[in-house]
């Protein structure tokens, strides 16, 4: 097994040299291909990436695509990660059997959601983010230490399942699993567990558990003994870039890899990845990664940590190279997938496409409704919550299936421009374009009203960003690339143009 040392490297920004020197390009290695495991809330993908710095080249191969989802036990909303490593292992094989000179594999993933294991074994499947149990975590938190205080240290915006509130409800629970585990994965890090026998946390998704400093990127070891967490379960602190080691012996032979296939650690978090992939110039710029969440923000080199970024719920999150991932979360298309899910749950199949040109040609008003209400958080039946919100506010519900789309739409392109509006002023940002990247680029209506509702040029595309930026950062490691992260995002614009929506524009 891999060794790190705990604390051996800090969230910082990279100097030149320490990025790989040479940012033209010059330098590097001949072109290379890696391989990106790119794990969402809804479904997750293997995608082959090659990189040739020297030509400008960057291309892209879809190997595999497979489901992903909660599944309800008797103790809760869980996650079937067993059944994730089956489909994403099957994936690697296909990519190894489509081209045998793969130099290294990459994993993100959604965040703040882990593992408990004892002796390498997983202790039961992991829960879901979106369960229950998470409301008598966040009670017993801010019993111990207050917001405020929280938000100091960690600088992470108050969600009611970050790690540190399922945490407490892990404590305080019945299983007894956080008092049994000798280790604590998150999500990413399990699957480069299985993969290499290494235990590490990469810092990106680490951020995301409120239990590492703002401030020096390492764990709170005070703030978790004071909420009473074994500090002994939290493994060191790898680096985007850094190796996990090599493929365990058994695993390559069952991928058909060949031996000595490095793992690397990507900004394992999707949106730090996804940030990577973003085709930002010198322009001042916001992002939206938009897929099931909508992550609305600014890249910073420091955290911003006043009150008023406090009051507004925005979170400084880890970013590759050191930088600073200033976001919201909004809902995003998590409220139109699950009315959809709910739409067709007697077996009725809808035709997004078709509803989404239905609720282009809606012209009536439709109620706007506050995206980020906490009723639309957990699975149910989505268009019976909007309506009761429009309801309780004097407003006409929608009465179609496309005034719900529409509702929905103009409901996040609201929620997206007022948050662009909020990061520009909280962090100084004078933003010039929004580049919406991820499933969000390719729903041409959310584009435009958000153009429209923020009076920005909004820019969409890349669709596979995150995909994109874990390649990237593993072609850097190999030497398939160098330089900073604007480098990088050279190559992104080169091989990927933007779809533009002026505001006005219809």
């Amino acid at each position: 097994m891999s060794e790190f040392r705990r604390g051996s490297d800090r969230l910082r920004p990279l100097d030149a040299g320490e990025r790989g020197g040479d940012v033209s390009g010059a330098g590097t290695a001949a072109a290379g291909t890696v391989a990106a495991v790119d794990l969402g809330a809804t479904s997750g993908r293997v995608i082959l990436g090659r990189v040739d710095q020297r030509a400008g080249t960057l291309e892209l191969d879809h190997v595999a695509r497979f489901p992903n989802g909660p599944v309800r036990l008797a103790s809760g909303l869980h996650w079937d990660l067993t059944g994730l490593y089956r489909d994403l292992t099957g994936g690697l094989a296909e990519a190894f059997r489509r081209d045998p000179a793969v130099s290294s594999i990459g994993v993100d993933s959604w965040a703040v959601d882990y593992a408990l294991l004892r002796g390498g074994r997983v202790l039961g499947e992991p829960f879901h983010y979106r369960d229950e149990r998470t409301a008598a975590g966040v009670d017993a938190v801010h019993a111990t230490v207050p917001f405020d205080e929280l938000y100091r240290r960690s600088g992470l915006q108050f969600l009611p399942f970050n790690t540190v509130y399922q945490l407490a409800a892990e404590r305080d629970g019945a299983s007894g699993w956080l008092d049994l585990a000798d280790s604590l994965l998150l999500v990413p890090d399990l699957i480069g567990f299985q993969l290499t026998g290494s235990k590490v946390a990469e810092r990106t998704n680490a951020s995301t558990t409120g239990l590492v400093g703002v401030e020096s990127g390492e764990w709170d070891d005070e703030l978790i003994e004071q909420l009473g967490f074994p500090a002994s379960v939290f493994a060191p602190l790898v680096s985007p870039g850094d190796s996990l080691g090599r493929l365990r012996a058994a695993v390559a032979a069952e991928l058909g890899a060949p031996a000595g296939i490095e793992v690397v650690a990507v900004g394992s978090h999707d949106t730090a990845s996804a940030v990577v992939a973003v085709p930002m110039r010198a322009e001042a710029a916001a992002y939206i990664s938009c897929g099931t969440w909508g992550l609305v923000g600014v890249e910073l080199e420091r955290p911003v940590l006043k009150d008023a970024a406090r009051e507004a719920n925005f979170t400084n999150e880890g970013g590759v190279d050191g930088r600073v991932r200033f976001l919201h979360n909004v809902m995003g298309l998590w409220l139109l997938s699950e009315s959809v899910r709910w739409w067709e749950r007697d077996g009725e199949t809808i035709d997004l496409p078709g509803l989404l040109a239905a609720a282009a040609s809606v012209t009536s008003p439709v109620a706007v409704f506050d995206a980020n209400d906490p009723r639309f958080l957990t699975p149910g039946d989505m268009p019976a919550r909007i309506a009761e919100w429009c309801v309780e506010q004097g407003l006409a519900a929608p009465a179609s299936r496309a005034e719900f789309a529409r509702s929905i739409i103009e409901s996040l392109a609201e929620a997206f421009a007022g948050a662009v509006r909020t990061a520009s002023i909280l962090s100084g940002v004078d933003v010039e374009t929004i580049h919406v990247v991820g499933g969000g680029a390719l729903n041409e209506l959310l584009c435009q009203r958000t153009a429209d509702r923020s009076g920005i040029p909004v820019l969409a595309g890349p669709v596979e960003a995150t995909a994109i930026g874990n390649v990237l950062v593993q072609a850097r490691a190999q030497g398939f690339a160098s330089g900073d992260l604007e480098s990088l995002r050279a190559l992104v614009s080169a091989a990927f143009t933007p779809r533009r929506f002026q505001p006005g524009e219809r």
